[in-house]
């Protein structure tokens, strides 16, 4: 009552300056500013100033007064009874006792850049004011002890909206925070009211004379009177005797339970800052009350199996996920433990994605809570974090139901809402005997494998399985057609050839995924018809089928396509006992051995295996084994064949002639007639020595000497005349050699005179000086410096003398080739004539080198050019 302003520190530290000469009566502290506005008396009588305070600056050692006007609403002096101020200083609201509200509008910190005017007016004292600012509008709720208002500051008319019709004492009123949608709260003696600017909001019932409202970061506070309330006059004040007993409670609204409550002596007021509340008594003590941490409020609650308002709290204080599941698991936990399973399996579904599955799924394995554990299963799909033992456990809890319904549901979602392994799913269907679904679940998700070995080996249904292959894009259909080829063609046999043989040229899947793609289409897709051979083990005449399309289809198909196709052919030929029919399957045959395309081991083992002799005969001819032909006429004792046989490959090989001799002479039969035709195409060709021709039918019983007797008579007849001409070479011969000698004797011994009249080089008389040489070809000297290469050389006989010195040279160079003069004897039909031949080269000559004697010189000179002489000598005469 002094006029004096207090101001208290964190640390508790008081101290103030004189604000007023009289008293204060009201004061505001703005949150967001170091602004506090008061209203008090300076003088005696109903005059209330209004002084606006700046704590940060200092006048005189006291805070700066920036503003001070009246509190008087018009000409009347009247008591201030509430004082309200905007965080953002661009307004301010003086309620008074005669019901009136003056409002000041701009700066309020400067009297230039404010307007004040009355906003409000009644007979009813004003009891409360508060400030609502969201987004740009600006609201002010006027409470009094008989109505409540709104006001809409943010429009230039300020329209008023009537909320109520009752209203409250002083101290009775404030305004919520955001979690409560900045609501007015009104505290009757009833109920506590809220209100929004344009209508009454939810009501508690908190029975009790109110003494004092206040709202604090979620909480409301409420003092109430345990005495019973007096009549509402000296503007709603509810002073009581020091006897009177006052409650403070803390509620909660959001999670809807009592924070605090406790009896307190005679409150002035309790004020919310650093953290903490503080409540003010008449004889002077202030209480402190600190708020417990969430954990440390939910762990109250934990022990008090408060679980719904311990997840309440953990929401309103934005606890995170990890917080949230562990509340969930425990309140599962304790209805689990208290039997209620149903409500314990919710709890638990909550806790997925933070709390270990297994752990819920060990709690629920009993056959007796399976309803529990498939909802949970079902959950943890929905969630997409069920993994393969999941969806198995899923399944079986289905089946163990022998809950149809649910499984169709869960296996019949669709492609978006799909939340297990499907693979899993058709394996664990499949084991329990639900094919039906099984097989949709494959079709559906395009498991091709699963869904044919169901169709195929468990339901038995070979249409339909052939029928998916042909649906399939190529390499599936290839694949699958691979693995169950065999089945089907033992079941399927026509349709699964036809599949084959579209496969295998130009494959066209028949289901829609095909004709998306037209480049798809376009492709030609094609599989290697020899690799679908074994699928035809027990079905030989689709087989053949399969094979006569493919290569008429595609000529250039596989080897394999061409030689099974042969072998089949053969097979059929073998067992035809009809004669024209055997002769069609012969032609076919050979037909297709004559194309070319088997490969020739193969064909010829498929022609021995069979006894199919004109394919043997046609593959030795091609493979040029002239010798295995006449072996296989000599086998089956064809005579003329092999006589023929000799006579058309004699030329390529000539040994056939001999072993055809040995083979007749070995026959005990009669076979003089091919005897003699033999021997005369050896005698003919000089084929064997007579020697060896006695020697080898020698052998035969039956061949006397008559067989032979022409054929030794003709050979001895041109053995006689090649004597006789060899002996007439060898007279020639000795005649010449001695003629040589002669010549050669002459020109050692005797002189030789020169008588040559002209010059063998330009044919003129000659003339002195000239040049003679020993083969008596004569020249002008002046021609032979002409035209001759060397002096020591006659020029006309100098071409000829070196194509015998050539012929020399290559004889000595010869002289040393032993393997082509073993190869040259072996081939020759006349070995002697070769070793002769190799003679006259000097082959076998011994050579010695003979060191000539001092002064022999000129006698060795005059010996080579004697020989030399005669060498040109006889090339001439030859």
């Amino acid at each position: 009552m002094d006029g004096k302003i207090w101001l208290l520190t964190r640390s508790l530290q008081l101290t103030c300056f004189q604000a007023y000469k009289l008293r204060v009566t009201h004061l505001h502290q703005l949150k967001q500013h170091s602004i506090l506005v008061s209203v008090g008396q300076d003088e005696h009588g109903i005059n209330p100033l209004v002084k606006v305070w700046n704590l940060d600056k200092r006048d005189s050692g006291n805070p700066l007064c920036t503003r001070i006007f009246p509190a008087i609403p018009g000409n009347k002096p009247t008591e201030v009874s509430c004082l309200g101020v905007h965080e953002n200083l661009n307004f301010m609201a003086i309620g008074f006792t005669d019901g009136s509200v003056v409002l000041t509008k701009g700066d309020i910190t400067r009297d230039r850049h404010s307007k004040t005017l009355t906003l409000h007016e009644g007979t009813s004292p004003v009891t409360g004011l508060a400030f609502r600012q969201v987004a740009k509008v600006t609201h002010l709720f006027v409470a009094t002890l008989e109505k409540v208002h709104c006001y809409t500051l943010s429009i230039k008319e300020y329209p008023k909206v009537e909320l109520d019709t009752h209203g409250c004492a002083l101290r009775c009123s404030s305004l919520a925070d955001p979690s409560q949608d900045s609501q007015f709260i009104v505290a009757g003696d009833e109920c506590v009211y809220l209100y929004q600017p344009d209508e009454r909001g939810p009501c508690f019932a908190f029975d009790g004379t109110k003494l004092l409202a206040h709202w604090h970061r979620g909480y409301l506070f409420l003092l109430i009177n345990d005495a019973k309330s007096p009549n509402k006059t000296a503007f709603g004040s509810r002073e009581s005797t020091s006897s009177d007993k006052q409650l403070l409670t803390i509620y909660d609204l959001d999670n809807k339970f009592i924070a605090y409550s406790a009896s307190f002596d005679d409150v002035i007021d309790v004020v919310a800052e650093w953290g903490s509340f503080y409540i003010l008594t008449r004889d002077g003590k202030m209480f402190v009350l600190q708020e417990k941490d969430t954990q440390t409020k939910l762990e109250m609650l934990f022990k008090k199996n408060l679980f719904v308002m311990a997840i309440n709290l953990a929401k309103s204080q934005h606890l995170d996920s990890d917080g949230l599941s562990e509340i969930f698991r425990q309140y599962g936990d304790h209805l689990y433990l208290k039997g209620d399973h149903d409500g314990a399996i919710q709890q638990y579904i909550r806790t997925i994605g933070k709390l270990e599955p297994s752990y819920v799924i060990r709690k629920f394995l009993d056959a007796q809570r399976i309803h529990n554990l498939t909802a949970y299963l079902q959950a943890l799909h929905r969630q997409s974090l069920a993994n393969a033992d999941h969806t198995t456990l899923l399944l079986n809890c289905y089946t163990k139901l022998k809950d149809s319904s649910k499984l169709e549901e869960f296996i019949k979602s669709s492609e978006s809402e799909v939340h297990f392994d499907v693979e899993i799913a058709i394996k664990v269907l499949r084991q329990a005997s639900y094919h039906s679904h099984a097989v949709f679940l494959a079709e559906k998700h395009m498991h091709h494998e699963w869904y044919l070995k169901i169709q195929l080996e468990d339901l038995k249904n070979y249409q339909e399985g052939l029928r998916y292959i042909g649906r399939l894009p190529f390499e599936q259909a290839e694949s699958n057609m691979k693995r169950y080829g065999k089945t089907l063609m033992h079941h399927v046999p026509e349709g699964t050839t036809l599949l084959l043989k579209g496969l295998c040229t130009n494959y066209q899947s028949s289901g829609d995924t095909a004709e998306k793609d037209s480049q798809e289409r376009s492709r030609v897709n094609k599989a290697n018809s020899e690799e679908f051979i074994p699928i035809f083990a027990n079905n030989p005449r689709e087989l053949k089928a399969f094979l006569e399309h493919m290569i008429e289809v595609d000529p250039r198909s596989p080897q394999g396509v061409y030689d099974t196709l042969l072998e089949l052919r053969l097979q059929d030929w073998a067992h035809e006992q009809h004669p024209e029919r055997k002769k069609i399957l012969q032609g076919e045959a050979v037909s297709l051995l004559r194309s070319d395309t088997t490969v020739f081991d193969k064909a010829l083992v498929l022609c021995q295996m069979h006894s199919f002799k004109e394919g043997v005969l046609y593959l030795y001819e091609k493979g040029k084994l002239y010798q295995q032909i006449m072996h296989y006429h000599m086998q089956n004792e064809e005579y003329g064949k092999v006589v023929e046989a000799c006579k058309r490959y004699g030329d390529q090989e000539g040994c056939l002639w001999e072993q055809a001799l040995g083979y007749f002479a070995r026959k005990e039969e009669d076979c003089k007639a091919y005897i003699s035709e033999v021997l005369h195409h050896i005698d003919q060709n000089n084929l064997m020595p007579p020697l060896l021709v006695v020697q080898t039918l020698a052998h035969n019983s039956t061949a006397t000497l008559s067989v032979i007797k022409d054929y030794l008579i003709n050979k001895l007849q041109r053995e006689s005349q090649q004597i006789e001409d060899d002996e007439r070479k060898i007279r020639q011969y000795r005649e010449e050699t001695a003629h040589l000698r002669a010549e050669i004797q002459e020109l050692k011994t005797s002189a030789k005179i020169f008588q040559k009249t002209k010059c063998n080089m330009c044919n003129s008389p000659l003339e002195l000086p000239s040049v003679h040489f020993l083969c008596s070809h004569s020249f002008h000297q002046h021609c032979f410096e002409s035209y001759a290469e060397s002096e020591a050389e006659c020029p006309t006989c100098t071409p000829e003398n070196r194509k015998v010195m050539d012929m020399l040279r290559a004889q000595d160079q010869k002289r040393d080739l032993h393997d082509h003069f073993n190869r040259q004897l072996r081939s020759s039909n006349d070995g002697f004539s070769v070793v002769a031949d190799y003679f006259g080269r000097g082959v076998f000559n011994k050579l010695t080198l003979v060191t000539d004697p001092p002064g022999s010189k000129a006698v060795g000179s005059l010996e080579v050019n004697l020989q030399r002489d005669l060498l040109i000598h006889t090339k001439r005469n030859c």
